[in-house]
C-alpha cells in the first residue's frame, strides 16, 4: 500500500469505525459461533503474493466480525468495562503511526516527559498524596504506565521481594537467597483478583488469603491476627495487596486498618483498584481512598472505565528507588548524555548509573573503613551491589561490599583487581557491563542528578501517554465525572428493577457501576438462567461466586448504554428466567410463594379512612382543575375510583365566578 492509497482507504476506515460504534445495538453482543469455526473459513498458509485491500477488507466483516464479542456494546455487561472514545482511537492511531518506543528519554524526549505530565495530571484527578507524584527532581515517587494491572501487581511484589531479601541478607550473611525466599510470605484478600496469585506463583512465594467479612472486605484485625502467626512460624510478611473494588461485588478492603497492619509490620501495601479507581475522579466516591497514604503503591486501568483504549494501566510508587533495585540495568547502548536530567522510565537513579568499581574487605589496605568517607552514591551503589550478590546466591560477600567513585578511564586504574571488574561474572550484569577502553567516549552521567532505572518488566514501551492525554484534554475533568456518575445511576436503576421482583435478589449490596443478582434458590437456576442468556446473545454477562452463592455480574460498560437499553435487558433477562421457571417448577414464579393483593372497596376504604379522598388544585387561570395527589387511588377497585372521580367532576361547579382568577388555593374536593 503506497500513499495515495492510504489516504483513501484509512478515510474509509474511519467511517467504518464511525459507522461500527453508532450503530452497534445492531449486532449480536456475543457471537454464535463454535471453537474452530475461522479455521475452516481462512487458508492454512499465507498468500504468496500480494493481496488486494478491499479482498482483505472484506473477510473483516465476512469472517472476523461474526467471532467477535462486541465490548461497545450497551449490551455487554460482562468482565467490567473495556471503553474506548474517538479521542483515545485517534491517540492511538497518531500512536501506531509515529511507532516511537519510549523506554529512555533520549528514545523519545516528548514520550517520556508526556507520560510523566499525563500521569501527575491523573494522580491529582484521583487525589492521590503529592508523594506519589514526580514533579519536582528530588521527588522519590512518580507515576507509570504499564500494561495491564497483572503486571502492575508484579512489579511491585518484586521490589519489595527484593527489599525484604537485601534486608534479610545483611541480617542473615550465612543464608543462601534461596533459602531466604522460602521464609517470604504475602496476603491478598480471598475476593482479590487471580493475577494477585500468579504474581505469588512468578515471584516464588508464598501466598496466604485472609478471609473476608460479610461485605466482601479484608479487615485489619485478621491481617494483623494472619501475620502475628506467621511470624511465630519463622515466616516473614512482606508484601500485601488491598484491594479497592473486586472482581466479584466490587467490594473495597479497608484501606486504613490494613495500611496500619502493614506499617506496623514493615509489610509493602500495594492497592489493586484496577476498575473502582476511574470513580475517585468523583470526589462523591474518595471516602474507599482513605488511608491510601500509607500504601507504597497504587494501579488503576483507565482502559476499563476512563474511555482510554487498552491497553492502559496507571501505576505510582511513593518510592522509585525499589523498582530501580530489582530491574536495574544500565548496558551501554542505552546511555546518553543527558542521563539524570529527566526520567529514563528504562533508567533508574542516576547515582547508580555512574561507573564505579566495586572493593570489598579483601582489598586490605585499600578498603577505606572509615562511614564518613561514603558518598551517597556509594550507598546507593552499596545497595544495588547487595542486590545482584543476593540474585547470584553469594549472601556472604553482600554484606561485605563497599564502592568508591571511579570517575577516570578504566585503563588508567593500574591496581591488580581491574580484571576482576570485567572478568567476574557477577559483575557483568547492568550498569558493570563495561567495555575496556570506553570511558573516553562515552558521556559519563552527573552523580548529582536522577534518573529512573527499570520501572517495568519490558525494555520496549509504546506512546501510550498520547492516548491518555487526548482523553483528559477533550473530555476534561467535567465530561469524565460525567460519565462515570451516569453509569453508576444507571446501575442504580438496573437495581431497583431486580428488587422489585421477588423471583430476584441480589445477596451484596451494589458498588459503582455493577450489580450481582440471582433467581432465589438453588444456584443452578442461576447457572442456568446465565448461560441461556448467554446462547441467545443478546445480553453478554458472566459469573461470580463468593462464599458459595452463584451471582450473574451485571455491570454498565457502555457509554452508549441508555435507560431505554436497561428496561430492554432487563426484559430479556426477566422473558429467560420466565421460560426456565415454567420448565422447572411449571410456574413463572417458580417455588417463590407471591401472595395476592386484597382487593378493598371505596366503600371499605372510606369507612376505614373518613378523610380518604382525591385533592384538587385550582390554578391562577380558571376552569383548570388538576388532580395532584391520586396515591390513594392504587389500593382501591379501578372502576369504582373511576366511578367516584366522574361523579365528583359532574358536581363540581366550574363556572368563572366560582373560581378564583388570581389567587391560588387547594382546596379538597371530598375532604
Amino acid at each position: 500500500m503506497e500513499h495515495a492509497e492510504f489516504r483513501v482507504k484509512a478515510k474509509e476506515m474511519v467511517d467504518y469505525i464511525a459507522d461500527y460504534l453508532e450503530n452497534i445495538r445492531e449486532r449480536r453482543v456475543y457471537p454464535g459461533v463454535q471453537p474452530g469455526y475461522l479455521h475452516k473459513l481462512l487458508p492454512t498458509e499465507a498468500p504468496q503474493q500480494p493481496e488486494k485491500w478491499d479482498d482483505i477488507f472484506k473477510d473483516v466483516e465476512e469472517h472476523i466480525m461474526p467471532g467477535l464479542v462486541h465490548w461497545q456494546s450497551p449490551h455487554m455487561h460482562a468482565y467490567f468495562p473495556a471503553l474506548t472514545s474517538y479521542p483515545s482511537i485517534m491517540g492511538d492511531m497518531l500512536s501506531s503511526a509515529l511507532n516511537v518506543l519510549c523506554f529512555t528519554w533520549a528514545s523519545s524526549p516528548a514520550g517520556t516527559e508526556l507520560e510523566t505530565i499525563a500521569m501527575n495530571w491523573l494522580g491529582k484527578l484521583l487525589g492521590l498524596p503529592d508523594c506519589f507524584l514526580n514533579e519536582k527532581n528530588d521527588s522519590p515517587g512518580g507515576g507509570v504506565i504499564q500494561t495491564t494491572a497483572s503486571e502492575a501487581t508484579l512489579v511491585s511484589l518484586l521490589a519489595a521481594r527484593t527489599r525484604a531479601l537485601m534486608e534479610l541478607a545483611k541480617l542473615n550473611p550465612e543464608l543462601q537467597s534461596s533459602e531466604l525466599l522460602g521464609h517470604l510470605i504475602c496476603y491478598c484478600s480471598d475476593q482479590a483478583h487471580s493475577s494477585v496469585e500468579k504474581a505469588g506463583l512468578i515471584g516464588l512465594v508464598r501466598m496466604r488469603y485472609i478471609e473476608s467479612d460479610e461485605n466482601q472486605s479484608m479487615r485489619g484485625a485478621q491481617l494483623e491476627e494472619a501475620i502475628i502467626s506467621d511470624k511465630a512460624k519463622g515466616l516473614v510478611p512482606f508484601w500485601v495487596c488491598a484491594t479497592l473494588g473486586t472482581t466479584g461485588s466490587v467490594a473495597f478492603d479497608n484501606l486504613r486498618e490494613v495500611g496500619q497492619v502493614c506499617e506496623k509490620h514493615s509489610a509493602w501495601l500495594h492497592v489493586d483498584a484496577a476498575y473502582a479507581g476511574s470513580a475517585f475522579i468523583c470526589p462523591e466516591y474518595r471516602h474507599w481512598l482513605d488511608g491510601v497514604e500509607l500504601a507504597d503503591s497504587f494501579a488503576f486501568n483507565p482502559s476499563k472505565w476512563l474511555m482510554v483504549n487498552f491497553d492502559c494501566t496507571a501505576m505510582w510508587v511513593k518510592d522509585s528507588t525499589a523498582l530501580h533495585r530489582t530491574f536495574n540495568v544500565n548496558p551501554i547502548y542505552l546511555r546518553h548524555e543527558n542521563s539524570g536530567k529527566a526520567i529514563d522510565y528504562m533508567l533508574g537513579t542516576q547515582k547508580a548509573n555512574t561507573r564505579r568499581k566495586f572493593r570489598t574487605k579483601d582489598d586490605g589496605e585499600n578498603f577505606d573503613k572509615s562511614p564518613n568517607t561514603k558518598s551517597d552514591a556509594s550507598i546507593v551503589n552499596e545497595v544495588d551491589n547487595d542486590k545482584h550478590a543476593i540474585m547470584n546466591g553469594d549472601l556472604k560477600k553482600a554484606d561485605d561490599v563497599e564502592v568508591t567513585d571511579r570517575n577516570k578511564d578504566v585503563s588508567d586504574d593500574k591496581t591488580d583487581d581491574t580484571n576482576d571488574l570485567y572478568n567476574n561474572e557477577r559483575n557483568l550484569h547492568g550498569y558493570n557491563k563495561i567495555s575496556h577502553g570506553c570511558g573516553k567516549t562515552i558521556q559519563l552521567e552527573n552523580p548529582d542528578k536522577k534518573e529512573m532505572l527499570h520501572w517495568q518488566i519490558p525494555l520496549s514501551r509504546r506512546f501510550r501517554a498520547l492516548k491518555l492525554w487526548f482523553v483528559l484534554r477533550n473530555y476534561g475533568v467535567s465530561g469524565i465525572q460525567k460519565h462515570i456518575r451516569e453509569s453508576v445511576r444507571l446501575a442504580q436503576k438496573f437495581e431497583a428493577l431486580v428488587l422489585a421482583d421477588q423471583r430476584f435478589e441480589i445477596p451484596q449490596p451494589r458498588n459503582l457501576g455493577m450489580v450481582a443478582f440471582r433467581l432465589k434458590g438453588d444456584n443452578a437456576l442461576t447457572e442456568r438462567l446465565l448461560k441461556r442468556l448467554n446462547a441467545r446473545g443478546f445480553i453478554h454477562a458472566v459469573p461470580a461466586c463468593f462464599k458459595g452463592i452463584y451471582v450473574i455480574r451485571f455491570t454498565v460498560t457502555s457509554q452508549r448504554t441508555t435507560n431505554q437499553d436497561i428496561l430492554d435487558d432487563w426484559n430479556e433477562i426477566k422473558t429467560v428466567a420466565k421460560e426456565i421457571l415454567i420448565d422447572v417448577f411449571g410456574s413463572e414464579n417458580g417455588n417463590i410463594i407471591v401472595p395476592k393483593k386484597p382487593r378493598i372497596s371505596l366503600k371499605e376504604t372510606r369507612e376505614l379512612n373518613a378523610t380518604f379522598g382525591t385533592s384538587l388544585l385550582l390554578a391562577n387561570s380558571p376552569m383548570s382543575p388538576k388532580i395532584v395527589n391520586g396515591t390513594h387511588a392504587a389500593i382501591c377497585d379501578y372502576e369504582q375510583v373511576l366511578t367516584s372521580c366522574a361523579q365528583t367532576f359532574a358536581q363540581l361547579k366550574m363556572e368563572p365566578k366560582d373560581s378564583p382568577e388570581h389567587d391560588t388555593e387547594a382546596v379538597d374536593a371530598l375532604h
